[in-house]
């Protein structure tokens, strides 16, 4: 029942298997997200130490599997993802950290988080100083999962050492990234684990009090944490003098309006105090003066939910998965032109071959893999001849692209490079605050560049103003939305410039995706059905019946609707 799973239809499912178990002894509960999206709805049948999984389970699959498998102890083989015998390929390569408890426990029962252990961390936190809180950090070498990767340990150390009569801890749950939802399956799914961690947080830093900056656009989220919130306060665990420690801590929930630049932490601080969300000049870093002016330490959602669970199994066993310099385990969205659409979480050093292949089920339809896109808009696309490239930060940041906070958008050959940066820098052109001229203009006049290459009204000096720009907004603005806005473009001319060339030179799109630079020509074996130029909205389709047709190609308008209906392959578009 987290978002995926309702707007495939769970709320129905839900019902559906509530009603069936009215005069039984069958309880039925929700759960987050269990990370295999394209299967949902998802339910899962737990009798004793057995549980069977079982995908696509609409109203009418729900009530057989009520009446065969529930009532009979029938399997219905058809639908069965998984059971606790045999494992799902899609988990088995999957090293669960911070979506442990997502698919498993009702987020909104703070009883079965604490049965997984919730809240064993706090208290082990609680017996520690904050320097041996701060040391365990290091020792686990847990960087920040929401786009740079800076250790943990460092900023929370650096908001530790600026302690004074009032210091705040603050959640960064503005995700907005296209393609990207990692950190709202958390919040959905297990919502206490983000409060544990800030917690744990605030009692390191000194604050007594955190905000949870969560974009509006996530109802359901800021309502399991509302829940979750308010469950932590009448079991004590937020509020005065939190397990005999004499540490007071209380959280509240800020929402924003969903401006993508308010994900840069001083642009959020502005927004928190009620002001517009740009970002402010460094130094001073949060940690010095932060909201308003008070040290300030800000993580994301999934950093935060890491947390607990080094404290709880120790930083050398955090540390030992992944690599040196990149330790843990990432989650990423995957989306796009894939065929298991959904949520992960692998060790780092995985390879991104391994990711979209094996776990992710390989390319839709069979069709060619051409790029991924990691980063979000921030990000950059990277090609088929770097699939083995490692899943780390210094890995992924040599290819020209970002982690990011783990979106990653598959795509096939039927992809125009061009028209995906001009996409991505549409989205960087209405998102920037305006605050610095690189960004403001820099980001529009790329856009603008981009559609004339697009539109076929390109020459090959374009090519070089388009990079001589690039360089300058990423050189020149003032936060990270203006500085990586280019690294779509900047991957684009670096792998794919022949695509760009293509569109400049010979006036073709090769992924045959920008309108006006293709063709559609009836040939030969047209029947003469007329249904073309019955589907043209131009008129632009002339011919009589049993004969052959021919468009007017100074009328067309490219729609491709002729395209589409013809039932012989008689149009070709180039």
């Amino acid at each position: 029942m987290g978002s995926c799973g309702i707007a495939a239809g769970g709320n129905k499912t839900y019902d559906k298997l509530v009603e069936l178990s009215k005069d039984s002894s069958v309880t039925v509960e929700t759960t987050g997200c269990i990370g295999m999206c394209f299967l949902e709805p998802i339910i899962d049948v737990v009798d004793g130490n057995r549980k069977v999984t079982y995908g696509n389970v609409d109203e009418i699959v729900a009530e057989k599997i009520f009446e065969q498998h529930v009532k009979n102890g029938e399997i219905l083989t058809d639908y069965v993802i998984y059971t606790s015998d045999e494992p799902h390929y899609y988990d088995e390569a999957q090293t669960k950290i911070a979506l442990e408890n997502c698919g498993i426990i009702n987020p909104e029962s703070i009883e079965e988080y604490m049965e997984a252990d919730g809240y064993k961390a706090l208290q082990i936190a609680l017996e520690l100083s904050e320097v041996e809180i701060i040391d365990v950090l290091k020792k686990a070498n847990l960087r920040g999962r929401g786009g740079a990767g800076f250790p943990t340990w460092f900023k929370w150390n650096a908001a530790f050492q600026n302690r004074g009569s009032n210091s705040y801890i603050v959640c960064n749950a503005d995700e907005g990234d296209p393609g990207a939802f990692m950190d709202r399956s958390i919040l959905e799914g297990d919502p206490h684990k983000l409060i544990e961690g800030m917690i744990i947080g605030g009692y390191t830093i000194g604050a007594n009090e955190g905000i949870i900056y969560c974009r509006a656009e996530y109802p359901l989220a800021i309502e399991r944490l509302n829940i979750a919130i308010g469950q932590a306060r009448e079991k004590g665990i937020l509020g005065k003098n939190i397990f005999g420690s004499g540490f007071d801590f209380d959280l509240r929930i800020k929402m924003g309006a969903g401006a993508f630049v308010c994900g840069e932490e001083t642009a959020l601080i502005e927004s928190l105090e009620g002001k517009r969300g740009m970002p402010r000049l460094k130094p001073p870093y949060p940690a010095e003066s932060g909201y308003f002016n008070y040290p300030t330490n800000i993580n994301n959602v999934e950093t935060f939910a890491n947390i607990p669970w080094i404290l709880v199994n120790g930083p050398e066993s955090y540390a030992n998965i992944g690599t040196k310099d990149s330790s843990g385990t990432k989650v990423f969205a995957l989306s796009g032109k894939i065929k298991n659409g959904g949520l992960v979480e692998v060790p780092m050093g995985i390879t991104l071959r391994e990711i979209i292949f094996d776990i992710g089920g390989g390319i839709k339809n069979d069709l060619e893999f051409k790029a991924v896109q990691m980063g979000g808009p921030s990000g950059g696309c990277i090609p088929a001849e770097l699939l083995d490239t490692k899943v780390t930060y210094e890995d992924i940041n040599a290819t020209g692209a970002i982690m990011g906070s783990g979106g990653m958008v598959v795509m096939d050959e039927s992809t125009c490079m061009v028209d995906v940066a001009k996409f991505f820098l549409e989205f960087t052109v209405k998102e920037s605050c305006g605050k610095c001229v690189y960004c403001r203009v820099g980001t529009k006049r790329m856009h603008e560049i981009l559609k004339r290459i697009s539109d076929g009204r390109a020459e090959m000096a374009d090519l070089d103003e388009l990079e001589e720009l690039s360089y300058a907004v990423r050189d020149g603005s003032l936060c990270g939305l203006g500085q990586t806005a280019p690294n779509p473009v900047l991957t684009g001319l670096k792998y794919f410039k022949d695509e760009y060339i293509a569109h400049v030179v010979d006036k073709k799109c090769p992924a045959k995706i920008c309108d006006n630079l293709l063709t559609y020509e009836i040939q030969d074996n047209c029947t003469g059905c007329t249904l073309c130029a019955r589907k043209c909205p131009v008129n632009c389709i002339s011919g009589e019946r049993k004969e052959l047709h021919i468009i007017n190609q100074e009328a067309c308008i490219k729609c491709g609707q002729c395209y589409d209906a013809c039932n012989f392959d008689a149009i070709t578009v180039e």
